[in-house]
């Protein structure tokens, strides 16, 4: 299978099982990946995703231009067409931006190796990123004539510095794991074989809080970032208010009431 899905409890893993093309991604195993994401979404006892490639050497290195099919439509006739038809049509990129998937639980890249291209793209669409002591980082199509075709600009201004993400979208050149650190690119580093565990563990812990909660709170950071400060207070209000008497909210105060781990049910 190009792409598994494992449940630990709460915890969805969904890992891009295609190690000897170093996990790159073509329109199958696209297709499978949505799937998967699909999945987790939907399935209720899952409150956090963990999202990894499979073998120490690579996350993602992006599209799989060996398998790329040739292009039997002009742009401007695919352009116009639905996700699924436009990816057979050529345009493949747009099976790689997961925002019409509305995905609200929260996503955790765990990075191990190669990220790059489409790779880091879909990275920088997870809400938390680790990474491995040997991962690696770029975006190199202006090396082969091309721009990041999945808004990887404009997420990595948003992720880091502008000028790192300028060097970065400039050179095509990669960022090794502590330069990642250092600039914020990824929250931290652990050594290879313990990668897994800790974005495992990071995800349970997400998942032990109030899944209504944290999906506000996914939502309001993706919601509010271009907002002013009262456009975003005013949105913040409304979230607050929805939460406000829920099962979860009043489970929480009474647990800390009473020094003892809350018991969310989600309502």
């Amino acid at each position: 299978m190009q792409v598994e899905i494992e449940h630990w409890g709460p915890v969805a893993l969904i890992t891009v099982n295609r190690p000897d093309a170093h996990n790159a991604l073509d329109l199958a195993t696209l297709r499978a990946l949505r799937q998967c994401l699909v999945d987790a979404r939907d399935r209720p006892e899952t409150r956090a995703i963990v999202l990894t490639g499979k073998g120490a050497k690579a996350f993602c290195a992006g599209a799989d231009l060996r398998g790329a099919p040739a292009n039997p439509a002009s742009v401007a006739q695919a352009l116009f067409l639905a996700t699924e038809p436009a990816a057979d049509q050529g345009l493949y990129i747009r099976l790689m931006d997961l925002g019409e998937l509305q995905i609200r639980k929260p996503i955790i890249a765990a990075i191990n190796g190669y990220c790059l291209g489409g790779g880091l793209e879909l990275a920088l669409q997870c809400d938390l990123r680790v990474a491995s002591t040997t991962a690696s980082f770029a975006l190199p199509e202006a090396s082969v004539g091309s721009v990041p075709g999945v808004s990887g600009v404009h997420r990595l201004l948003r992720a880091v510095p502008t000028a790192h993400a300028m060097q970065m979208a400039l050179t095509g050149e990669r960022v090794d794991a502590g330069k990642a650190l250092q600039i914020g690119l990824v929250s931290e580093l652990c050594e290879p074989e313990r990668l897994a565990e800790r974005a495992l563990e990071l995800a349970q812990r997400i998942a032990a809080n109030a899944p209504l909660a944290v999906q506000a709170i996914k939502t309001l950071a993706r919601s509010t970032a271009h907002l002013s400060d009262e456009q975003a207070q005013q949105l913040t209000e409304l979230y607050w208010g929805a939460l406000r008497d829920t099962a979860d909210r009043q489970e929480g105060r009474q647990a800390f009431t009473e020094k003892r781990a809350p018991r969310f049910i989600g309502a």
